[in-house]
């Protein structure tokens, strides 16, 4: 089992750096395509809970990531693609979308009830929402190099968290949500999270890549990231148990699928971005 999820996450890897080498363009539409299938794998989770998610709405939903990811590009007089970040345009979907959701429970009752339109809600923001801020660190200045401390942040969780807890793990953290968590393996991913994060940035500073950021600045963001990432796996957990799945899916051998792998970082991601938006 440990060999797969090792070979599984070579590969991963291995694709993930080309991917972000290739650009902005080619991350945005990457994590265009790891939604939708993170929003198909959500939709099977709840029908597996004999739920009705409006199933449209989520994958159209994911339109907006390949919108914040052209946002640079120049659509000349096209008002509508102009400040797309702006909190006008944002408004304006989330209301279309809740028109949506209400007019399917209206007019297609018979099929879709109130919490059917609710689950969709949540996983529009749960899944659309979140990825969007990959695309959103990568289009800052200096992205390239940003955009690596969400994958630092969350894999060096993981990996430590998991090891932490394998041989030192001890006391029980959470036995309802996720039975093998334990105290001594999240203190263990937040301490190596942190350790790893500050390490690349005394990289990012002596190579002058990024050489403006302190490295206080570094331990924070790796205690923070070392702490939400985690929210963000037991937050899949508790969804995964209480629909009644083992994972997502099986996209992955030994991670599971697509949302199973990208829960730490959906959480990461809008961390980091605020902490470089309004602190940094």
């Amino acid at each position: 089992m440990l060999k797969t999820r090792v070979a599984s996450a070579a590969v991963a890897v291995f694709i993930l750096i080309a991917v972000v080498c290739s650009g902005k363009t080619v991350v945005g539409i990457s994590v265009f395509f790891v939604s939708i299938i993170a929003m198909y794998e959500y939709f099977k989770a709840l029908e597996n809970a004999a739920y009705r998610p409006i199933k449209p709405i989520g994958y159209i939903s994911c339109l907006y990531i390949l919108l914040i990811c052209f946002d640079n590009i120049s659509f000349n007089s096209l008002k509508l693609f102009q400040n797309m970040l702006s909190l006008e345009f944002l408004s304006m979907i989330i209301f279309l979308m809740l028109v949506a959701l209400l007019s399917y429970t209206v007019f297609l009752h018979q099929k879709y009830n109130i919490v059917d339109g609710a689950v969709t809600f949540f996983g529009v923001f749960y899944i659309t929402f979140l990825f969007s801020f990959i695309v959103l660190i990568r289009n800052l200045e200096n992205g390239f190099f940003l955009i690596w401390l969400v994958f630092i942040g969350a894999f060096s969780t993981d990996t430590f968290a998991y090891f932490s807890g394998r041989f030192f793990g001890r006391r029980k953290l959470m036995t309802a949500i996720s039975p093998k968590k334990t105290v001594e393996g999240a203190m263990g991913g937040m301490l190596g999270c942190t350790i790893v994060t500050v390490l690349y940035g005394m990289y990012l500073r002596e190579s002058g890549n990024i050489s403006d950021i302190s490295l206080y600045h570094y331990i924070v963001l790796g205690v923070l990231c070392g702490t939400i990432s985690q929210l963000g796996d037991w937050t899949a957990s508790a969804i995964k148990r209480f629909v009644k799945v083992k994972d997502f899916g099986n996209i992955m051998p030994g991670h599971g699928g697509a949302l199973d792998r990208f829960d730490s970082i959906l959480f990461t991601a809008p961390v980091l971005y605020f902490y470089i938006s309004f602190i940094v």
